[in-house]
């Protein structure tokens, strides 16, 4: 009778375990058909291009935001890759043709021989412009359009929010502290972009 009972118990464990096994395969397609509609609707490439340029603009606020008065603790040169990598094609290739080269050589030439005439705020932005216009084309073209451009973001992005949480003395802290709030909110548009093209990527 024992026996009879532990079957019967066995082959429920099994059902259950089906079932669950078989739930979760039609999530999976479910969300596959789902990515693949929002692909053929085009709202994939407007979403990603929406989010690109929030993801640009919130480094570069945060990198200006470290230059004025209310610097923080961050590793704010961190951000110099980041814009790299989620620049939109459209600025990038602006800021990396002869544009970007006759600022570099500005740059450059007040930085070597006027170096006091060149100020502190500007050294970030100018080594942007540089790797902009130094950087090789596996980089520029093949790692910027790629999931690995993707990840190195996201790394960015959280070792920022970690450092900023730190900083700010506690999670709970860093959304209420007056200052602290507009770096919170500017990371976490950093986070989006990244785990947005990583997942579309996967699926």
């Amino acid at each position: 009778m024992g026996r009879v009972e532990y079957l019967a118990m066995k082959t429920s464990d099994e059902t259950t375990a089906n079932l669950i096994n078989s739930d979760l395969n039609e999530f999976v397609a479910a969300t596959k058909k789902l990515v693949k509609d929002v692909r053929l609707l085009g709202g994939l490439g407007f979403g990603t291009s929406f989010l690109q340029w929030a993801a640009s603009i919130s480094a570069i606020y945060l990198l200006i935001l470290d230059r004025t008065n209310w610097r923080t603790k961050m590793l704010t040169s961190l951000l110099v890759p980041y814009i790299f990598f989620t620049l939109p094609t459209v600025i990038f290739h602006f800021f990396s043709g002869d544009f970007g080269k006759w600022i570099a050589l500005i740059a450059i030439t007040i930085r070597l021989f006027f170096p006091k005439e060149f100020p502190e705020w500007l050294e970030i932005p100018a080594a942007l412009i540089l790797l902009l216009v130094v950087a090789p084309r596996l980089i520029a073209e093949t790692l910027r359009e790629n999931w690995v451009g993707a990840v190195i973001c996201l790394a960015i992005a959280c070792y920022l929010f970690h450092e900023h949480v730190k900083a700010s003395g506690g999670f709970k802290k860093c959304f209420t502290e007056k200052h602290g709030i507009s770096n919170t909110l500017g990371i976490v548009a950093l986070l989006v972009y990244p785990i947005w093209t990583i997942f579309f990527h996967i699926f």
